[in-house]
Parts: structure tokens; C-alpha cells; sequence
């Protein structure tokens, strides 16, 4: 399958050299997980998002995957028309002038080629990074052979050698994300999928759910690799004691939108229930603030 036709009239897939700014990004972007600092995204859905992101200081903007899908009118899991997700990151893309990395779930597509076929089509755009996730079989809650996964980052490897871009690949293991009643033996598990994604060529290793800290600090003195833990929803440690025990990115993935939701869903319900506007008006942009973020 074709996704995306270049400027140019060709197709993607082509053997090309990246620009300079995209080389500035991606190496800058290799460098915010090296350092001692944590790499902090609050996930983008939209160019608005993204660039309230970016003008609250982050140093990158990472996409929601599911943040994506909602704001289209679809359900998370690639329910999203991929072409959609392309256009949703061209506008991204075209909108920051930071470092952006793609949440691409399993690949889209059911083979390693179409993944790659996709990237490609993406790194026309100028992005940085992606997020590609083992998963479970579909219905089930039984965790993908991380061989699937395996394969998939081998052939994203690949097309971006083509293409001369180092593109940071954040494998995702949902290990963490599957009822378990044997807490050692999921960690095991994690740390084997782990090694097994960095020596395919994985530059970075996310564990949703995990959010013990002393499981987090044994899994990252045990991966060679950035080690990222998903911090959308309760419960889950401050960057501070996150970066202590030596997690090097933190994501807030889908989080920031569910929240921006039910705050639209309090704006609504007090207007049409009440008649009031208080929610609304108690803390928004103004229309010049909001036009100032595309100017």
C-alpha cells in the first residue's frame, strides 16, 4: 500500500538524505535522553496541543496515539485511517519548530513493510522518533510474540538508513498492561522483551504501567537503553523520584486529552444545565493569545 506521494510527485520509499534542520532535531533529540535530565512529554493530539506544548517549554513534542484517533471520531487501537494519522502529523510537523516523535502503536498494517512504509511516509515529514508496540492478540490479553515486534523494528531500522535519518525507535512492551498474578515473573518477561527490542536496533525501551519505583529503578540498571514510563493517569511517581531511579523519559500520552475532555464535557453540562459559563471562562486563552500560537 501507498500512504503518502512526495512533494516532488514520486513515492515515498526513495533513497534520500535528510535537511539540516531535521538532522539538528534528531540529534538533539538523541541528546535530551542521554543527559541527567528527564525528557518530559505532555502528548500532542493536534497542532493546537502541540503547540501549547511547546510554548509551555517542552523540549519535544511527542503524539497520542489514541488523542489522535479520538479527535478524529474514531476508537483507539488503529482504528484512525492511517492517512488521517499522516495528515494529523503533517500539520504538527508544520506547526513546532521542536523535535517531533510518532506514536504509531503496532505499525499499521500487517506486515514489517507496511510499518515501514509508513515510517518513510513520516520521515518525509521531518519527524524524529517513533513508538511501536508489541501488543496483545487481537480479543485477548494474551501478549504478542515479541518476534513480531522484532521484525517490524529491523525493517523501520532499515528504511531509515535509507533514508541517512537516525530516527529514535522507543519500543513499547505492554507487559505491564496484561493481568498478571506473578509479579516476578512479569518482570522477568519485561526485561527479556527489552533486550530483545535494543539488540534489534531499539534506541529506547517504554513500559506502561509500570509504576513501582523500585521495579522501575531495577529495570533501567537492567536495559542499556533510555528508559521511558508513562505518566497518564494517578498513582504514578513525580518526574523528580521517576528520574532518581533512572528513568530517562516520562510521557503523558493520552492524559492531557481525556482531562482537556472532561473539562469540556463540565463546560457543557453547566451551560445546558445551568446557564451558566463559569468552567468556560474561569481560566481560557484569549483569541489573540490563541492566534499568537500560529503566527
Amino acid at each position: 500500500m501507498v500512504f503518502y506521494t512526495c512533494p516532488d510527485g514520486g513515492q515515498s520509499g526513495k533513497q534520500s538524505t535528510m535537511n539540516e534542520t531535521q538532522a539538528e532535531r534528531v540529534r538533539q533529540f538523541h541528546e535530551m535522553h542521554a543527559g541527567d535530565t528527564v525528557l518530559v512529554l505532555p502528548n500532542a493530539w493536534d497542532a493546537a496541543s502541540a503547540r501549547i506544548v511547546e510554548e509551555a517549554g517542552a523540549k519535544a513534542v511527542g503524539t497520542t496515539s489514541a488523542g489522535i484517533a479520538w479527535s478524529h471520531g474514531f476508537s483507539d487501537g488503529e482504528q484512525l485511517p492511517v492517512h488521517d494519522l499522516i495528515a494529523a502529523c503533517r500539520r504538527i510537523c508544520r506547526v513546532t519548530s521542536v523535535p517531533v516523535t510518532v506514536d504509531i502503536e503496532r505499525g499499521y498494517g500487517p506486515t514489517p513493510e507496511d510499518s515501514g512504509e509508513l515510517v518513510d511516509a513520516l520521515l518525509e515529514l521531518g519527524i524524529v522518533g517513533v513508538n511501536i508496540e508489541d501488543g496483545t492478540l487481537r480479543d485477548t490479553s494474551t501478549l504478542t510474540h515479541p518476534s513480531v515486534l522484532s521484525e517490524r523494528i529491523v525493517h523501520i531500522k532499515a528504511v531509515a538508513q535509507r533514508r541517512n535519518v537516525p530516527l529514535f525507535i522507543n519500543a513499547r512492551t505492554d507487559t505491564y498492561c496484561v493481568p498478571s498474578t506473578d509479579r516476578a515473573a512479569r518482570f522477568k518477561e519485561t526485561v527479556r522483551r527489552a533486550l530483545l527490542y535494543v539488540e534489534v536496533g531499539a534506541d529506547g525501551i517504554f513500559v506502561p504501567g509500570l509504576a513501582d519505583l523500585a521495579e522501575i529503578e531495577n529495570l533501567a540498571r537492567q536495559i542499556p537503553v533510555p528508559l521511558n514510563i508513562y505518566a497518564g493517569g494517578a498513582g504514578i511517581p513525580a518526574v523528580a523520584e521517576l528520574q532518581r531511579a533512572g528513568v530517562r523519559r516520562v510521557s503523558l500520552g493520552c492524559g492531557p486529552l481525556q482531562s482537556v475532555m472532561a473539562h469540556m464535557r463540565r463546560i457543557a453540562h453547566e451551560a445546558i444545565d445551568q446557564g451558566t459559563y463559569e468552567a468556560m471562562t474561569a481560566d481560557m486563552l484569549s483569541g489573540s493569545e490563541a492566534n499568537g500560537l500560529f503566527r
